[in-house]
Order: structure tokens, then sequence, then C-alpha cells
């Protein structure tokens, strides 16, 4: 037996089965799972397990976080289950079954970029460092910068630029290379084409604008005449030629003769692809771009500015949990390029600060709770340093009100930052360090934003925390025998709580029932109620642990003392299919006493040939003794029904 054996069985129970699982596999700190039915896991649950520390639907996987020993969980659960682990990208195509177009393009998009993100972060820094030292002018009144009184930085301000240059002029090399890689063709081929949207023959696509259309070089055939113009930094064009590339190659590859293909298959994928690059799909994908960039810019400098921020800033976190936040990276490259500079980037870097100070409120209000501790305060520096995945699955989304308060404390930095004009000069850098990409006139104003956005959520997180979090939340002590009793309500302890009447009417023994089961106590003991009106309500605080969506006739609880009970409407009701019966709750829900659970129509049962007398079961009295008090006339949430000893 494996050290999380017993976890991993509950895991496998709560998901639905390992007949349920289509694929599995796992990355750093997450358990990816494709389910063919995802509607059957009880996500409740499994985020009430000890060793889960949140879960999230995304691109078609349904993914628990674990944290650093997920390798070992893995290889337990794997054992459990008997269901063969498979790669990460295997788990992506197996996951496609469950997401539609819009979330396939988004996979794809995904897919595309995540390669390039680790050097856009470099380059994003080196930008950022080269504004410190060649644009602020802290030297000699304020007259000259560092490079300029400097020549060591001087030389480092050049040298940095080589490799800025080469990760967001060449940019169109690496997406044309992830694209084939992806996609699973010739990478090289792709390496090449990129470099031929870049080449030094071409007019640099910085200074197209600044040329006159006569001065433009041309590339004459006699009969057509073509713009020599490169595609430094543009997305769209470098895809566009990619895309092309990819499909001719797979073409070529299906109907050549393998004896010619080595020759075949490379010269016109390519020839081709060059072809429809320069002569049609990069025009195109240039105006594309543009226009898109340039409806953007209008968005954040416009008449609707301010909105445009607002909005922006406050679902720019929601959007990471669908994954539609990758389209974003596309369009901050397209407006550095057609704009010298990206307001939306800061307004990303700034959400990521606010779902970080989130945490941070969640820190103070837990500071008694160590086991919280353990993933707030990672989480914190990890969000503040632009990675924001462990505090909003592990900690804000999971208690909620964090993550609406961080959404809108994002949302009034967003209206700072784009109402000061505040400009990136390059993305990939999140959180605080995205100061370092801002344009240096705009640092302060992004400092400004930056100073909102920390103390925003935290404030609203510690006055939301302070009248929500229970005793547990706060200090990480344990109710005695809670049996999955949540959050946001006040648990009774105290043994002797009353157990009162969930119907009005004539309470009776279970005896006088004519029912084989539960008047022999086949299920448990307990009585009933013929009941004088229409509304179950709870006897006891506890927790919804049954439902039963296709007959809604019957409700299984778990109360405060751990004691399981079941509520059943009529004899033999299950047959009216849920006709005439609501209910109020759904399964893992927490209810107080005299909440309302399920609403019958008492001349349906009747019509439909059953008596409504409802049942009162216990099916685990978790070693109560119980005195039962029957043979009287009850009213709902007053009378005293059942005493736990």
């Amino acid at each position: 037996m494996g050290k999380y054996s017993e976890e991993a069985k509950e895991l496998l129970r709560l998901i639905g089965g390992k007949e349920n699982i289509a694929a599995v596999s796992h990355c750093i700190t997450r358990m990816r799972f494709v389910l063919n039915d995802p509607g059957k896991a009880d996500v409740k649950k499994i985020e009430a397990m000890k060793i889960v520390k949140g879960s999230f639907t995304q691109a078609g996987q349904f993914q628990v976080i674990i944290g650093n020993a997920v390798a070992d969980f893995y290889n337990d659960f794997v054992a459990i289950s008997g269901v063969e682990g498979v790669s990460k990208d295997s788990l992506k195509q197996t996951a496609k079954q469950n997401q539609n177009i819009i979330q396939k393009l988004v996979s794809v998009l995904a897919e595309i970029f995540a390669p390039l993100i680790p050097a856009i972060i470099t380059g994003g820094l080196i930008l950022g460092f080269r504004n410190c030292i060649d644009s602020l002018y802290l030297f000699e009144n304020g007259t000259k910068t560092l490079v300029e009184i400097s020549t060591f930085w001087s030389g480092v301000d050049s040298f940095l630029w080589l490799i800025g240059e080469a990760i967001f002029h060449m940019l169109p090399v690496g997406i044309c290379w992830s694209v084939t890689k992806k996609m699973g063709t010739t990478q090289m081929l792709g390496i090449v084409l990129g470099l031929t949207l870049v080449s030094g023959q071409l007019l640099n696509a910085y200074a197209v604008a600044g040329t006159a259309a006569a001065d433009i070089p041309k590339w004459d055939f006699g009969f057509v005449k073509v713009d020599m113009i490169g595609y430094q930094a543009q997305v769209l064009p470098a895809m566009f030629a990619a895309f092309t590339l990819v499909y001719i190659e797979k073409f070529l590859r299906k109907y050549t003769p393998q004896v010619i293909s080595m020759i075949v298959v490379p010269f016109f994928s390519l020839v081709l692809s060059v072809m429809a690059a320069h002569f049609i799909l990069g025009p195109i994908g240039w105006k594309i771009g543009a226009v898109i960039s340039a409806g953007v810019y209008w968005g954040i400098t416009g008449p609707v500015k301010v909105i445009f921020a607002a909005v922006f800033g406050f679902i720019y976190a929601p959007l990471v949990i669908t994954g539609l936040h990758h389209m974003s990276n596309a369009i901050d490259l397209q407006l550095i390029s057609d704009y010298s500079g990206t307001m939306l980037w800061p307004m990303i870097a700034l959400s990521n600060i606010a779902q970080g100070s989130a945490v941070l409120a969640m820190v103070f209000l837990q500071r008694k709770n160590a086991k919280a501790q353990e993933v707030n305060v990672p989480s914190t520096i990890s969000c503040y340093l632009g990675v924001t995945e462990p505090a909003m699955f592990g900690v804000n989304l999971k208690y909620r009100f964090p993550f609406i308060c961080a959404m809108t404390g994002s949302a009034l930095a967003a209206i700072i930052s784009v109402g000061t004009k505040t400009t990136a000069t390059a993305i990939g850098v999140g959180g605080i360090p995205g100061i370092l990409s801002i344009k240096p006139q705009y640092m302060p104003s992004f400092a400004v934003a930056m100073i909102v956005a920390i103390a925003v959520p935290f404030v609203l997180t510690t006055i939301v925390g302070l009248k929500r979090l229970d005793k547990d939340d706060l200090n990480g002590e344990e109710v005695e025998d809670n049996s999955g009793i949540a959050k946001d309500m006040t648990v009774n302890t105290d043994n002797k709580q009353q157990f009162r009447a969930f119907l009005d009417g004539k309470v009776i023994t279970l005896k006088k029932l004519d029912d084989g089961v539960f008047s022999e106590g086949v299920l448990g003991e307990g009585l009933a109620i013929i009941p004088d009106n229409d509304e179950l309500i709870a006897p006891c605080d506890g927790t919804v642990s049954l439902v039963i969506p296709d007959s809604r006739h019957a409700i299984g609880l778990t109360l405060y003392n751990g004691v399981e009970i079941m509520l059943h409407i009529g004899l033999d009701t299950v047959n009216m299919k849920g006709d005439g019966f609501k209910y109020f709750v759904e399964n893992g829900q927490k209810v107080k006493q005299g909440d309302k659970l399920i609403k019958f129509d008492k001349d349906k049962i009747k019509k439909a040939g059953y008596v409504d007398t409802t049942v009162c079961v216990i099916t685990n009295p978790n070693g109560k003794t119980m005195e039962f008090h029957t043979d009287i006339s009850a009213k709902a949430n007053e009378t005293n029904l059942i005493e736990f000893k």
C-alpha cells in the first residue's frame, strides 16, 4: 500500500469510478483527468479532501490540485484505479472530446504560445531593465540617464538589445517553429519559413510606415510586382504562413510516393508556403492584426476607456479560468508592433497583483490556521511574481469571496492605469515585477495603480472574511464529527440540539407503516409524519448528502453530530418520476434547521394512488442513542421529535 492509497481510493470514488476516466496524467502540482461524464465528479467532496488544495476544469480537463506530492499521489492513484496513465500531450488530445469549437481554437492558441512564454518573459525583463538605465533621467539634476554617464552601462544597454531584438523582432521564427511542433510536421521548415518573414533583405516592418510607397522595394516578376516587406514582431502573418506550411506538407506527404518524398515534400512545402506568405497571407494577416489592435486601442483610449478598463480589469481573472486569456498575448504583441507599446498588459499585471492581495488577506485572517497557511503563503508569493494559478484555484475560488474582492480591486486599478495612459513596452512579466515592463514616464502611475490593486482586495477580503469565515476556517480547529459540514454556517456542537419536526402533522412509529422495508427497520430506526403541509424542512443543521434528481422524492442529510438520516416523502412515490416534487437544495449544500428542502404536491400523490406519509430513517446513528417522540401532533421547526444521547 502506498502512502496515498486511501486518498487515491477516495478520489477515484468521488470522480465517478474507473469507468468515468477517459485519460489521466499529472503535471507539477495537479492531477489531470479527462472524464467521460464530468457531471459525475462530486467537486465539493473532492475539494473537501485534506490532500486536495482545489480543483477546476479547463480545456476539457478536470484538474485536481495536489501540490508537491502529486507525483507520489499519481503513482498510488494509477495503482489503485488500474487506469494506465498517459502523457500530457495524449491527455490534451483526449480532452478535445469535451471541448466545443471555441475551446479547441483557444487551446490551439495556448499551445502555440506556451513554448514561447519563457523567451517572452526574458525579453520583457531585458527591455524593462534597459528602460531603467537608458530612459530614467536620474543623474545630473535629472538631465541624464545612467547610460549617458557610464561607458560600462552604455555597453550593457547595447549588448542586451541583441537578446531583446532576437526575441521580439524575430518572433515570427518562434511562432512558425511552435506551430509546426504542435502540428507534428517538420520543425526546421517552420524555422526557415519564419526566417523568410524577417530577412534582412526585406524592408523592416518598423520602417514601413515611414517609407513612401514608391520607395518600398519590390520583387518584379514582369507581370506582377510584390512588396518586399518584413513581418518583424507580427503574429497573425506568421501564424497564417505556418499553418499553410503545415497543411501543404501533410497533403504532399499523403499523396507523394515514398521514393521521392524526401525531395518533393520539403521543397514544394517551403516554396509554396513562402510564396503564399509574402504574396497573400502576410498582407492579409497584417491588415487583420491592425484592425484588431486598432479596435482594442480605441477601446483603451476612446470615449469608453473607463468602461473598457473596468470591464477588462474585472473579467480578466475569470478569463484565466476559461483559458481565453491566451488570446491577449497576440493582441498585446500586435499593439506593441503598431503603437510601440501596450496599455493592455499593465491591466493584466494588476489583475495578478489583485488576486495575490486577496490571498494576502487570507494569510492575515487565517494566521492561526497552520494548515491553511501552507497554501496561502506560497500562493501569495507566486501570485505577486505573476503566477496566479495556486492563488486562484487553491484559495480564492475555494472560498469565492476573495476572488470577487480581487476582481473588484483589479477593476479599480485598471481604471487608474488606463486613465493615466500607463503603457508597457513588453509583455510576459506579470505581478509586481511587471513594473519593469512599463515605460519610465508611466512607472509612477503604475505604482499608484499597484497600491490600489494591493489595498482594495486586501481590505474587502478582510471585511467580508471576518463575517463569512467560521472558527474552523480562521483557526484550523475541527468541529467534532463535522462530516462535511462546510463553511459559512454556524454549527451547533451541543449533542442535545433538538431534532425538530420536518413537517406539520401527526407523528407515528415506523411500525404503523404499510411497508415491509421501513416498518421492519431494514434501513434503520426512525419515525414518520402524516403531513398537513407540503414543504419538507431540515430538522437540524447539516449537509445534504443525497439527492435523487430523477424522482426528487427523498433526501439524505448528514447532521451536525455526524448522524446520517434519510427523509422519504410517501411510499412508492419513486414511481412518480419526479412529477409533483421540487428540490430547494443540491448535493453537498449546507442547510440550517428550518431550511426548505423539498416541496411536494399532495394532490398529485393522492391521484397517483400513493400516500404522502413522510418517513425519517436514521441510516447511520454514529454511535448515538436516540429517544423518539411519536403519537403526537407536530409543528414544523417547533416540535422536538428526537433526542440524541
